[in-house]
């Protein structure tokens, strides 16, 4: 058994039960939540590493709790809905998910995607150069805390977020392509995920107040970099 506790918040107690037994023979602390107003009080007296949300679930839905929990916490959130559309998918990843699995799903995956989320989260600031501050004109990213601050002021972001800000500022001028983006950000296989990136991007310069010309450019047919 790891330390790591996750919240399970979906409103089909076979779909809990089945997600509950893969995590828990991965080592994890699960407990769940049949609604999004239990998953609300739970992720206030269990503190969870990780919250794996339904969206459509009676009384509060998960965008809501999403919205909640995005007021005081960065931990990973992964969705798990059957709204698979591509607009469902943005509307997640930009309310603050770090990912968004459909269903049907196969419990394997996201076994594995919930690991994936642990290790970059939860493996930031480890190593050798984690006492590191990165400067770059008036962006400030400390590797020890996780941290970025623009002008001295805290800039909250996800885990993702913080991912490719590093890449960006720990490599000034040099352009990235989408995929060396996404590997590096979501520390998995690329698979043709251009919403997340445009998506993750976008979300990036609005925290920044970017934009096109800013501190993160797009060359298009290429990539982005960041100038300093």
């Amino acid at each position: 058994m790891n330390d790591k506790k996750i919240l399970i918040a979906d409103d089909e107690a076979e779909i809990r039960q089945l997600i509950k037994l893969y995590l828990e023979n991965e080592g994890y602390e699960v407990t769940e939540a049949k609604d999004g107003n239990e998953a609300i009080l739970k992720l206030h007296s269990m503190t969870p590493d990780l919250c794996i949300l339904d969206i459509m679930m009676p009384g509060i839905d998960g965008y809501q709790v999403l919205k909640q929990l995005r007021t005081d916490s960065n931990i990973p959130v992964i969705i798990l809905s059957a709204k698979d559309a591509d607009s469902e998918k943005i509307l997640g990843l930009n309310l603050g998910a770090d990912d968004y699995i459909a269903k049907p799903f196969n419990p394997l995956e996201l076994v594995a995607r919930v690991n994936s989320a642990m290790r970059r989260f939860y493996s930031l600031g480890s190593g050798d150069t984690a006492a590191d501050v990165v400067k770059v004109r008036d962006l400030e990213l400390d590797r020890q805390s996780c941290s970025l601050k623009k002008g001295g002021q805290l800039i909250d972001l996800t885990s993702v977020e913080y991912r490719i800000m590093e890449l960006f500022m720990t490599h000034p001028g040099k352009v990235f392509t989408k995929q060396q983006i996404y590997e590096y950000g979501w520390e998995d296989d690329y698979i043709v995920s251009d919403n997340n990136i445009m998506v993750c991007i976008s979300k990036l310069r609005t925290k920044l107040s970017d934009d096109q010309n800013g501190y993160i450019k797009t060359l298009r047919g290429l990539g982005y970099r960041m100038d300093n």
